[in-house]
């Protein structure tokens, strides 16, 4: 039941509206403004709510999970004639994905127990576990040294 809570908590907050990025052009430079939230605060205002400062949360593992989606696309599409990673990839990412929420709710066994920062804390870990699992899928975009004799299903880098 906990574990059930926990993850619709997540979903809740993963629910909650969209980020606004803004490119800012100053003299020749060009830079991204920082997130705001649906009331127009930015996300690294010292002045956010709580609310708010969930809502920028849970925006942030949104965006780590749309690049994990991006990045996994990527590795079935440079793999798509081999049957036999990719039964095996796939496999590992199912088997991640259920690592990670058993994880956001060993770390939050009791929701009721953190309050209104639960949502803020919740994607946190979830944005964290999914850039970690980033790094795990850029190996085989990004590939390895040639003559890494363990670079298994890895692609040597270049090709």
């Amino acid at each position: 039941m906990r574990v059930l809570v926990a993850i619709l908590s997540l979903a809740c907050a993963l629910s909650v509206g969209g980020v606004a990025h803004a490119e800012v052009k100053k003299g020749s430079a060009t830079r991204t403004a920082a997130p705001h939230t649906s009331d127009g605060m930015a996300c690294d205002s010292p002045n956010q709510s709580q609310a708010g400062l969930n809502q920028c949360a849970s925006n942030s593992a949104k965006s780590a999970d749309a690049e994990l989606n991006r990045i996994y696309a990527k590795v079935l599409a440079a793999n798509a004639t081999d049957t036999a990673f990719l039964e095996k990839f796939k496999a590992a990412q199912r088997a991640w994905i259920v690592f990670r929420d058993a994880q956001i709710a060993a770390r939050y066994p009791s929701p009721a127990d953190y309050g209104s920062v639960l949502p803020m804390c919740e994607s946190g870990e979830y944005e964290q576990l999914t850039r970690d699992r980033i790094k795990q899928l850029n190996a085989w975009v990004a590939g390895t040294e040639e003559g890494d004799v363990c670079a298994g299903s890895y692609p040597m880098s270049g090709q």
